[in-house]
């Protein structure tokens, strides 16, 4: 074993480690690096998460149909004239039939006539052409109209009549307005109504009865006076209708006899 450095020796080292910048004792005994492996980094800690509203849940259709309505009364409330209630229709958006729909039908004939026709809603053919009653159905119509000296074009408007629908777009695949779509429109049909003051009101067809009387049923109310919206009203069957059912055609004649009787006498 070698020997031990003396006192003077190993006070010398001693010395020049000072020296050197060494005067600070780190531990008692070397420490071997290689075998010691570094301790493992504590973990960051976790972000706390940021507490973020829940989306909100789209409201049910019942009261995007309410919305909707309360919109068409105060469009159609808002409306001075006919030219302004079309305007006011046609920025509604809260009826979907109309995304699909190339045009808005509003009405036909003329406005100072004693008669208002009331449809269902446009066909093909009168989704093409802006107008009501223009397709096959609406060519039965003016013959119909014809019979009775009375026409769409009349100047007169004793022998005149209006026509507009209860639904101003055409639904998908000619099927018939929803309860919700004839609901949100008929805002628009009562002050339609209210502008055009016609004497008289027919509706055509179970949906116009529907939305103006509460309920179907025309082979029961066809023919039969009641009152709708204020006004005298006489239910009749759709022209569409009699193309398929021909042999009514002569309950369809007993009405419009009846039609001008009140219209020549007022009884």
């Amino acid at each position: 074993m070698a020997d031990s450095p003396d006192f003077h020796a190993a006070k010398a080292m001693l010395e020049w480690q000072i020296e050197l910048g060494a005067d600070e004792a780190i531990a008692e005994a070397p420490v071997n690096r290689y075998d010691t492996a570094p301790p493992a980094p504590k973990p960051a800690p976790a972000p706390t998460p940021v507490a973020r509203p829940a989306p909100a849940a789209p409201p049910p259709p019942e009261a995007r149909a309410d919305e909707a309505i309360a919109t068409a009364r105060a469009l159609a409330a808002a409306a001075p004239d006919l030219s302004a209630l079309r305007a006011a229709m046609d920025r509604f958006e809260g009826c979907e039939l109309k995304r699909g729909a190339r045009n808005l039908v509003f009405s036909d004939g003329n406005p100072a006539a004693r008669v208002m026709i009331i449809g269902e809603a446009p066909g093909r053919d009168e989704d093409l052409q802006g107008k009501p009653f223009v397709g096959r159905a609406g060519q039965l119509l003016d013959r119909m109209l014809d019979a009775i000296g009375m026409s769409r074009t009349a100047d007169d408007p004793d022998s005149a009549v209006y026509i507009t629908n209860v639904v101003v777009w055409r639904p998908p695949q000619n099927r018939d307005p929803l309860p919700a779509e004839i609901a949100m429109m008929m805002p628009f049909l009562a002050r339609h109504v209210d502008l055009v003051g016609p004497e008289v009101i027919v509706p055509m067809g179970n949906t116009a009865c529907q939305a103006l009387l509460g309920r179907t049923g025309i082979t029961r109310m066809r023919g039969k006076w009641t009152d709708v919206l204020g006004r005298p009203a006489l239910p009749m069957f759709h022209p569409a209708y009699l193309l398929r059912n021909p042999i009514n055609k002569r309950e369809a004649w007993h009405d419009l006899l009846t039609l001008r009787a009140r219209l020549r006498d007022g009884t």
